[in-house]
């Protein structure tokens, strides 16, 4: 297939109802959903527990971020690896097993005395992480064609991540101050024995047909190493600054790491990424377009929690649930987004979207120093969150789409990659610049100046669309 018919093909669909999901096919999006919704929970429900969890385990608040790296680490950094694992050795396989450590992990943690046994259960989550949402992901693109009926799967699947991030804020605070830091982790478990206890009565194994090829080893080891040092270098340079020797050297030896993975791809018998795969632009600008947009909402999320906690004074409860408007943003955005894949395509959508975004983005800057200014925020997050999910659900469909299923996992664990980075780099650079700005202007100026940079990257990501369809 085509660029020009994968990307033209949702707008000769204009008119083509949205296929219901009825029967088993309901049962299998259901199941993949609350395992993905889960993960996307676990990734920020920790965040509000923090400080209960540094008294409870005797951890300094400089220790405390590594609760949150140990897990962001090995979710970012075993993605792509655990994508191609997958395609050879069976998405429902590694889907299964990812969600069993998943459980193992989160009882570990919640049951944890010892600070190693709490920091190794967040390490063993997040690698479950890595291996549940590309299995999960490529397990949804094969179930459902290519067209209307995996648009719709895939904008509920985005919905749902989406507003698991806002949800574990929110659920974070309200069982830690109810309950205990530990049902954080806890809750993780009869949610994750649900799903081992379904999926294998509804998922059907999904591998390629051809022999298995020999796993890339020099291009796996590579890539992971190249990707962990990235997110150790991005987490370090938003805690100690962007020219710390915790931060620069170890970017830079990520930067050379997976320059050396390309370079090892392109002579590889059975690369962890076939060339091929990375030359489609559907691939590259897809997968620019989702960075720019993970980055970009989840790090508005830090720079709005800065402004309500540290400018209107809101504490950590009252802010994590001034974010649900933007958690029903999602929610729509994810729910309509099928449809307007299917009356403007998929290039319509992300310039649409994105523009949304930026709009909803930039009124932001707007915000002064009374609780009054309410009234912009709450609407402004919330269409932003309806134009950043119209852009992620674009991006999921291009880039896997017109791809065969033996490359579903691979794309899946690029996409995948891709939100991981996004999400974990976008609080650091919006950490600096705050930073930066914070001491001389104020922490008000500081956040307007961050929000700036932040609009300014949903516009990039609409360039790059544009730029997607002139190649179409």
């Amino acid at each position: 297939m085509s660029t020009v018919e994968v990307l033209g093909s949702a707008e000769a669909r204009a008119a083509e109802p949205v296929p219901r999901l009825v029967g088993r096919i309901l049962v299998i999006l259901v199941v993949l959903l609350v395992a993905q919704f889960m993960l996307a929970v676990d990734f920020s429900i920790l965040n509000v527990a923090l400080p209960a969890i540094g008294t409870g385990m005797g951890l300094s608040i400089g220790r405390l971020q590594w609760i949150a790296t140990a897990f962001a680490l090995p979710a970012a950094g075993f993605t792509l690896l655990f994508g191609r694992v997958a395609d050879l050795f069976g998405r429902r396989r590694l889907f299964l097993l990812g969600l069993a450590l998943l459980a193992v992990a989160s009882l570990a943690g919640g049951l944890a005395t010892d600070p190693a046994v709490l920091i190794s259960a967040r390490v063993a989550q997040g690698l479950a992480t890595a291996a549940v949402t590309p299995a999960g992901l490529a397990l949804l693109t094969t179930a459902f064609p290519e067209g209307p009926l995996r648009e719709r799967a895939l904008g509920l699947n985005g919905a749902l991540m989406s507003a698991g991030f806002t949800a574990g804020a929110v659920l974070g605070g309200v069982l830690t101050e109810l309950l205990s830091w530990r049902w954080a982790f806890l809750i993780n478990v009869p949610v994750a024995l649900a799903v081992l206890l379904i999926a294998p009565r509804v998922l059907a194994e999904s591998r390629p047909d051809a022999a298995r090829e020999r796993l890339d080893l020099p291009g796996a080891i590579t890539v992971t190493l190249g990707l962990l040092a990235l997110v150790l270098g991005l987490t370090e340079a938003g805690q100690y600054g962007w020219t710390h020797p915790a931060a620069l050297p170890v970017l830079l030896l990520g930067v050379a790491l997976l320059g050396a993975f390309l370079a090892v791809e392109r002579r590889a018998a059975a690369p962890l990424v076939p060339p091929a795969v990375l030359r489609r632009p559907t691939v590259r600008l897809g997968n620019l377009v989702g960075l720019l947009a993970f980055l970009t909402e989840t790090s508005l999320v830090f720079l709005l929690t800065l402004y309500l906690q540290e400018v209107l004074d809101f504490s950590a409860l009252a802010a994590g649930l001034s974010f649900g408007v933007l958690g029903l943003g999602t929610v729509l955005g994810g729910t309509l987004a099928a449809r307007v894949i299917g009356r403007l395509g998929t290039r319509g959508t992300l310039l649409a979207g994105g523009l949304v975004q930026a709009a909803a983005t930039g009124a932001l800057l707007a915000l002064g120093p009374g609780a009054g200014w309410l009234w912009l925020l709450l609407p402004a997050t919330f269409l932003g969150g309806v134009g950043n999910m119209l852009v992620i659900v674009g991006f999921m469909v291009t880039a896997t789409a017109g791809l065969p299923d033996r490359e579903q996992g691979t794309a899946a664990g690029l996409a995948t990659m891709t939100q991981q980075i996004g999400i974990t780099m976008g609080t650091p650079v919006m950490s600096a610049i705050v930073a930066g700005a914070a001491p001389a202007h104020g922490v008000l100026t500081g956040i307007a100046i961050a929000v700036l940079a932040n609009t300014a990257l949903v516009l990039v990501a609409v360039l790059a669309s544009t730029r997607l369809r002139r190649r179409s």
